[in-house]
C-alpha cells in the first residue's frame, strides 16, 4: 500500500503521468467538465470530499509553478480564496474571469470533481519541475 498521503489511484496515476506545463483543474461540484477531458469524479456527499481538503492532497504530489483561479472566488469566497495563497505559499495566483478558467478547463489533463459546495472553489494547477 502507498505510504504518501494521496491514495486514489487514478488522481496518483495523472499525476504521474504530467509534464512540465501540464495542467489539472480541481473543481467545486457544480463545474462543466469540457466533453473529452477525464473526469476524476470524486464527489461522495454535499462537502466531501472539499476542495481545499482536495488541493492538499493532490499538492503532496503535485509539484507547480502556478495556479490560476476566477477572479469572482476572491470576491464571492474571500475566506476559500485566502486559505488557497496559503496552501500554496509563494507560487503565483493568476486570476481570470469564471468563463475563461471554466474555458481553460478543455486543456486539463483532467477534471477533479469534490464534493464542495461553496461558489468559484476552483482552481488550475499547472505542474513545475522538481529540478
Amino acid at each position: 500500500m502507498k505510504k504518501t498521503t494521496l491514495i486514489n489511484h487514478r488522481l496518483s496515476e495523472v499525476i504521474a503521468m504530467m509534464g512540465h506545463k501540464d495542467t489539472i483543474t480541481i473543481a467545486d461540484s457544480g463545474l462543466p467538465i469540457p466533453k473529452g477531458v477525464e473526469r476524476i469524479d470524486l464527489a461522495l456527499t454535499r462537502g466531501i470530499p472539499s476542495f481545499l481538503d482536495t488541493l492538499r492532497a493532490v499538492l503532496s504530489e503535485l509539484n507547480i509553478e502556478e495556479a490560476i483561479v476566477a477572479s469572482e472566488m476572491k470576491e464571492v469566497s474571500p475566506n476559500i480564496y485566502d486559505e488557497v495563497k496559503e496552501i500554496i505559499g509563494d507560487v503565483p495566483v493568476r486570476e481570470v474571469s469564471h468563463e475563461e478558467l471554466k474555458a481553460m478547463t478543455r486543456e486539463s489533463m483532467a477534471v477533479v470533481r469534490t464534493g464542495e459546495y461553496t461558489s468559484y472553489c476552483n482552481i488550475i494547477l499547472k505542474s513545475g519541475v522538481v529540478f
